[in-house]
């Protein structure tokens, strides 16, 4: 079959379609024919080598939307044919509601699913939404799991909230938008691109605001939020998490599924005084995941940016590395 391979480090152009072996399914396994793969920062992170556990040659890829294409032993479905969407995060204690020591993720340390076939446990393989496209089916599972899991899970979003969502275009933060939109939450967004605010009220944002025309951006967030966000949903660190610990209304949650501009210089005062909860968030359980698709059963829909033949995988991936994309960035495998 033909897959994406990453066979050293050194950035996004390392990465080469290759023909490999097609897997086969063991015990309790299934294999899905990919039609359509999505870009998370991670697969681009990985390139770089800027993510623990690294073993190469991989096949990158978390997110993939396809069809059951065979059933190993003792898996009695989805049956063979029937569309299907993955669940990247293999290894979830339900019970603990935490990772296990033996977890993995497709796309590093497994295969994952920049390829024509990839196989996968059987409980990690599910209906697709009927509602969905094939590109849209594949741009929601690891971003939309992210994104459900900080905000629903760990955030407690309700229709009374005023959410903020600093750094919109990213996969994980436009879902998280859409969540908030489609709760009745009000919602305050922040990018660097005028182009992005407009996109994001397009799809139902309350406020925009331009951080790099703006500097006083957190002062305006707490105005236009009359008082402070009740809650606030942060992939960055750094000076925007110490700033949304800042800006929180008494009694507020702060959420934390990322780092990109690194550690941040927090003040106590902001946690304490206020009586802040602020969470740590990854990903998500199973049964995250299933909340997740009961959403998009009702009719919400992902955002796809951009779709790329498999064969320009390397300008996909320069793509989100540059931060250009608004929602996901999917490969078109078959």
């Amino acid at each position: 079959m033909r897959a994406v391979r990453l066979n050293e480090l050194g950035g996004p152009e390392k990465l080469r379609v290759e023909e490999i072996a097609q897997p086969q399914p063991g015990p309790g396994e299934i294999v899905v024919k990919i039609a359509r793969a999505a870009f998370n920062r991670r697969d681009v992170f990985i390139t770089q080598g800027l993510y623990p556990g690294i073993a190469l040659p991989v096949t990158p890829g978390s997110d993939g939307s396809g069809r059951v294409a065979a059933l190993g032993d003792g898996v009695s479905g989805p049956a063979v044919g029937t569309p299907v969407v993955i669940n990247p995060e293999i290894g979830w204690d339900d019970d603990r509601y935490t990772l296990t020591a033996n977890a993995k993720i497709l796309g590093m340390p497994l295969d994952g699913t920049f390829a024509e076939y990839v196989v996968a446990p059987a409980i990690n393989v599910f209906p697709k939404p009927a509602p969905l496209s094939e590109d849209e089916a594949a741009a929601i599972p690891l971003a939309g799991l992210t994104a459900y899991r900080a905000a629903f899970t760990r955030g407690g979003l309700t229709k009374d909230d005023v959410v903020f969502i600093p750094g919109i275009g990213s996969g994980v933060q436009t879902m998280v938008l859409a969540y908030a939109v489609h709760a009745g939450a009000k919602t305050i967004v922040t990018s660097g691109s005028d182009e992005k605010l407009a996109h994001a009220k397009t799809l139902g944002a309350s406020f925009g605001i331009n951080y790099k025309t703006n500097p006083d951006w957190h002062k305006e967030v707490r105005k236009l939020s009359e008082g402070g966000p009740t809650l606030t949903v942060d992939c960055n660190g750094g000076e925007v998490f110490a700033r949304s610990l800042d800006i929180a209304r008494f009694g507020g949650r702060v959420v934390s599924y990322g780092g990109t501009n690194g550690d941040a210089k927090i003040r106590p005062f902001s946690i304490f005084w206020k009586h802040l909860s602020v969470l740590g968030s990854s990903m998500g359980s199973p049964s995250d995941f299933a909340g997740m698709l009961a959403l998009f059963e009702s009719g919400l829909k992902p955002v796809v940016d951009r779709v790329y033949p498999m064969d320009d995988v390397v300008a996909a991936a320069e793509r989100v590395l540059k931060g250009e994309q608004m929602g996901k960035v999917v490969l078109a495998i078959a």
